[in-house]
């Protein structure tokens, strides 16, 4: 019998970007997963998804007789893991060189290549240290050609991509598929390792100086660090909140400004199960609490960059909008099946692109629309073009609004009415109304009014349990709960000491939650797919919020430190969490999941200064 490798935790792995480039790193300094240039490219190293095929690179002590802890420098994404041996110290450096262009400054000038830097130094003793570079493209598909074309230098070539490896840790004569080699540091002395990324035909290896190197350093750290200390959140949570906008910067595409849901693909939602989803996309889901974050944290310039893509993106006829785009503004996002790769942990199958992008989900249109209210309370401007694009997005919503749809969990089951679907579609035509009536603009404001008053007498009868008062999952299903309704009074259709939003909150506890850690909904069979799954991150964060806007700061806090409590050793979240074992689990890390960290830690320490994207009266003056 085979045996089967053990992978490490999810919760083992740290991430590096440059804001085009992402990787990995696990606590035994290996990279594990690694893309160039963009998020949903093709990795060179993706050992997480099939220990066997898909590649990795490792620095680590030549004896594995070593404890390791990590921290990120602070304020950047810079990550130093220290290996404690019984002869010596070693410290690894690793990030990605990156730092934003100045102005007048060509933006293609301040990444010529994509970097990976990784330092190794012996700070005491002696240390013997060793390296391998394992490299698999397309998925592991791929095993690339190794040229040594110098005692320090060797290049990667194969297919589409081409990787330029140089290093002061030696190595032995390179195979044809991998390299690796050793050196032995004593204390003071360091070895730098520089991974690039180029394209096989502009291929041209190039050393750096030990100068560089530093150089490099330097300026990427300085960079993160300039950038985190611009985080207006002055709170008692100061740390988590910096280290949850460095990753939404870090999930931030740099040329176009799309933020990404999170760095991989396939990581499940269920060991073994078949819930593995790829989430390096953009989704309009996102934007509008994403928006709210970046705003209250300061970062109007992120935020912006934020919008403009949306509107490039989602240009054209409101009737195509659709849920989510690739970080270039892509809409075609077909789902393939890599029936080559045992998955992580076996959890198979693994799945780049994502079907969900062709669904029609009802909530999208409010999405839109919310985050452009958003982007105008903050001083955004709204030209002609763009409001008549709006204009069109809210008479499609007038079109489907009586229509099913799968929701916005994506479910591949039978599309159902959705209350929190039907709630933001309400939420489309309120804020188009708003925009209208806050700039004196012209449109069907009868109409759109007109509309949305009859959701809100929909909502409220079909939408509610007789028996409890609490909002349902969908329109006659008997009772069944779902975790998107807490949202229903962030996004202010009603306030949050509401009947019917207290109901919602206290059942979500007693029925939908394991000591306040929240399932999205019970797995039977509503979402088509088999097997379960953990509680999620965001919708904890979401009853958090909800408990602390309603008044209830003491239970809203217990709540929220226990849920840090699960973040990582440095501070990162994946899409959900097992309350049994306190195990993550599902793609990592999850920007939703730091979204609504940074949205609870708000709520509890200010919360007459809302996070939600109404207007402070929208609950209150919705229907004229």
């Amino acid at each position: 019998m085979r045996e089967v490798p053990i992978y490490p935790p999810i919760a083992d792995y740290a991430l590096l970007s440059d804001c085009h480039s992402c990787a990995l790193v696990s606590k035994d300094g290996s990279i594990d997963w690694c893309t160039f240039h963009r998020f949903e490219a093709r990795p060179v190293f993706a050992r997480i998804l099939d220990w066997a095929k898909a590649g990795f690179f490792r620095i680590a002590p030549l004896d594995d007789d070593y404890e390791p802890t990590r921290r990120y420098l602070p304020g950047t994404n810079i990550l130093e893991t220290t290996f404690q041996t019984p002869t010596g110290t070693l410290v690894l450096t690793d990030f990605f060189a990156y730092r934003v262009p100045q102005p007048g400054e060509d933006a293609h000038a301040a990444h010529p290549d994509h970097q990976l830097i990784r330092i190794a130094r012996c700070t005491d003793g002696e240390i013997a240290v060793k390296v391998k570079l394992v490299p698999r493209f397309d998925y592991g598909l791929t095993t690339p050609r190794l040229d040594q074309v110098a005692d320090d230098l060797v290049v990667a070539c194969g297919g589409a991509d081409a990787l330029v490896l140089q290093s002061e840790l030696p190595f032995g004569d390179a195979e044809r598929s991998a390299t690796q080699g050793n050196r032995t540091l004593q204390a003071g002395e360091e070895a730098f390792v520089v991974l690039t990324y180029q394209l096989p035909h502009e291929l041209e290896p190039r050393r750096l100086t030990r100068e560089e190197v530093h150089a490099k350093f330097e300026s990427t750290a300085s960079t993160w660090a300039a950038w985190a200390d611009r985080c207006a959140y002055e709170g008692p949570y100061r740390e988590q909140v910096v280290r949850s906008a460095l990753v939404l910067k870090a999930l931030t595409n740099a040329p176009t400004g799309s933020i990404v849901a999170a760095a991989t693909t396939s990581l499940p939602e269920e060991i073994g199960g078949e819930r593995n989803w790829d989430y390096r996309f953009s989704w309009l889901r996102d934007s509008a609490l994403t928006l709210n974050a970046l705003f209250a944290l300061g970062y109007d310039e992120e935020a912006r960059d934020y919008v403009e893509w949306l509107k490039r993106t989602t240009a054209g006829r409101a009737s195509e909008l659709q849920i989510m785009y690739g970080v270039g503004g892509e809409r075609l996002l077909p789902e393939v099946e890599l029936d080559w790769l045992e998955g992580y942990r076996g959890s198979r199958p693994v799945r780049i692109g994502n079907g969900a992008y062709s669904q029609f989900q009802l909530d999208v249109f409010g999405e839109l629309l919310d985050t452009v209210w958003v982007y105008r309370r903050h001083g955004g401007e709204i030209d002609d073009a763009f409001w008549d694009f709006l204009g069109r997005v809210a008479g499609a919503v007038i079109d489907r609004w009586r229509d099913p749809d799968q929701g916005i969990w994506e479910i591949r089951g039978e599309p159902r009415h959705f209350t929190y679907s039907k709630v933001m579609a309400w939420v489309a035509l309120d804020r188009v109304v708003r925009l209208a009536e806050l700039d004196d603009r012209e449109g069907n404001l009868d109409e759109w009014r007109r509309n949305r008053d009859e959701l809100r007498e929909l909502i409220e009868r079909e939408g509610v349990d007789p028996e409890t008062n609490a909002f349902l999952q969908s329109f006659g299903d008997g009772g069944k709960l779902d975790a998107s309704n807490l949202m229903i009074p962030i996004v202010g259709f009603v306030t949050h000491d509401d009947p019917h939003a207290r109901a919602t909150s206290e059942r979500t506890i007693s029925d939908l939650s394991v000591d306040g850690f929240v399932y999205r909904y019970v797995t039977d069979g509503v979402d088509g797919l088999a097997g379960e799954e953990a509680t999620f991150a965001i919708c904890s964060f979401w009853l958090v919020e909800c408990l602390a806007r309603a008044g209830e700061k003491e239970r809203a806090r217990e709540l929220f430190e226990r849920l840090l409590g699960f973040c990582n050793d440095v501070g990162l979240l994946a899409e959900e969490i097992d309350p049994h074992n306190g195990e993550l689990i599902g793609n990592f890390p999850q920007a939703f999941s730091h979204v609504g960290l940074i949205q609870a830690a708000i709520a509890l320490d200010f919360p007459e200064a809302s996070m939600s994207a109404m207007a402070p009266d929208a609950a209150t003056s919705s229907v004229d």
